[in-house]
């Protein structure tokens, strides 16, 4: 049996399951959801999986009890493919009266939501899962805990082992659970498949509508050369525009990017609103981000070396990647990862913000001093803006780099952490 990679979801998946009849575990394919729902789950189904004597799409159209029944917690896998299963798990949940009865995954929206009458309020309970963390996949050692940065430790102390080259082949490598398995060369073309799966079959699967593969590529590629910007659809519009022979209008973009968005490729970040002391104004409009950083870079058509011959390509890829780890850490918090930028160009690339109002301000930068200093006053001036007499001080200031022998506190507080020593 394959060892299996111990995830952050675990823990937040067996609580999940204490507390509701239902969950619903979403994201991309090959990030490891069915495998982590695994690992809990007392029977399993396959809905996808017809190479059997039981087609299971074909049962749950006919007698969808028959899907439910079995030891619990049931996983049923690739729910999405027959969605009206979702009011005959609510009904079955309500009769029970029990906790951790089901486990559902999908890899994208249901195409078909007509199917669905019941919101799942009450019944269901959700988890997002992205693909690991370096902290998941073990090239992080861990030795610097978000979770405890919120608390405000006077002193923090790591030693980073991983090189720029190395955070150049993670990045191309991506968070995909066998990839992380694999030797380096096989490792990295599996980030090409996934690419090529989803401008081939997966974009146009997701709700029936068939899409063109190279017009798919060209906006994928587009939206990896504006990744962790405020780009509109209307410039990511003009870019594909300008090789397609089609007529393309900037409707025709967004359908693309929001079937993307529904098979969890694309996963953009909302601004965020501190209140401050003076009248300026934020800019609100989301940044542009996929799910992975191997996403863009096989948009890209990039390896490592191409990597560290355009630093600066090399450090919008760094940002997708940290932007990953925050996103998954600060799931296991209970918070979200937002983004800050106001109209005199002040910009903050991440804010981990917690449901109890405690939040933490991140700057995210390849490394070198120069680079370390622009993210430290970059923060100062934040901070000197938020009016603390109505929402709290920030609980930590972040420096998170790709290089740097150690992570420590410097003298003004802020926290220089590589992403090589950082965990939830």
């Amino acid at each position: 049996m394959k060892s299996y990679k111990p995830r952050i979801a675990d823990k937040m998946l067996q609580k999940k399951l204490e507390g509701m009849g239902a969950v619903l575990i979403e994201g991309p394919k090959w990030c490891g959801k069915t495998t982590t729902a695994e690992q809990q789950a007392k029977s399993i189904v396959y809905m996808d999986d017809v190479s059997g004597t039981v087609n299971w799409q074909q049962m749950a159209s006919i007698n969808p009890q028959g899907v439910l029944d079995g030891p619990t917690p049931r996983l049923i896998d690739e729910w999405q493919t027959a969605p009206h299963l979702w009011d005959a798990v609510r009904f079955e949940v309500d009769h029970r009266e029990e906790e951790g009865q089901f486990i559902l995954t999908g890899s994208a929206v249901p195409p078909i939501t007509d199917e669905i009458h019941h919101t799942g309020t009450g019944r269901f309970s959700w988890l997002t899962m992205r693909p690991m963390s370096l902290w998941e996949s073990g090239d992080s050692n861990g030795k610097v805990s978000l979770t405890e940065l919120f608390n405000r430790p006077e002193q923090i102390w790591a030693e980073n082992s991983l090189s720029l080259s190395d955070i150049a082949f993670l990045a191309c490598r991506g968070g995909w659970p066998r990839a992380a398995t694999q030797e380096k060369e096989t490792a990295l073309g599996r980030a090409f498949d996934y690419f090529d799966a989803v401008v081939k079959n997966d974009i146009s699967r997701v709700d029936n509508v068939k899409r063109d593969a190279e017009r798919t590529r060209r906006i994928m590629r587009s939206y990896a050369r504006h990744q962790g910007t405020q780009t509109p659809v209307s410039v990511i519009a003009d870019d594909v525009r300008s090789n397609d022979l089609d007529t393309l209008d900037d409707k025709t973009v967004y359908s693309y990017i929001s079937a993307l968005k529904k098979i969890f490729v694309i996963e953009d970040m909302e601004a965020w609103n501190p209140n401050l002391r003076s009248k300026t104004a934020i800019r609100t409009s989301d940044n542009r981000y996929f799910v992975d950083p191997s996403i863009a870079t096989a948009a890209m058509g990039l390896g490592p070396d191409d990597l560290m011959n355009d630093l600066n390509t090399f450090g919008q890829v760094f940002e997708t990647l940290c932007v990953r780890d925050l996103r998954v850490f600060a799931d296991a918090l209970g918070g979200q990862v937002f983004h800050y930028r106001d109209k005199n160009g002040l910009e903050c690339d991440a804010v981990v913000h917690l449901r109890n109002g405690s939040y933490g301000l991140v700057e995210i930068k390849l490394g070198g001093e120069k680079l370390v200093n622009e993210g430290i006053a970059s923060m100062k001036a934040l901070t000197g803006k938020i009016d603390t007499s109505r929402m709290k001080e920030p609980a930590f200031r972040m420096v998170l780099t790709a290089v740097g022998k150690f992570a420590y506190r410097q003298e003004e507080g802020i926290y220089i952490v590589p992403i090589g020593c950082l965990k939830d």
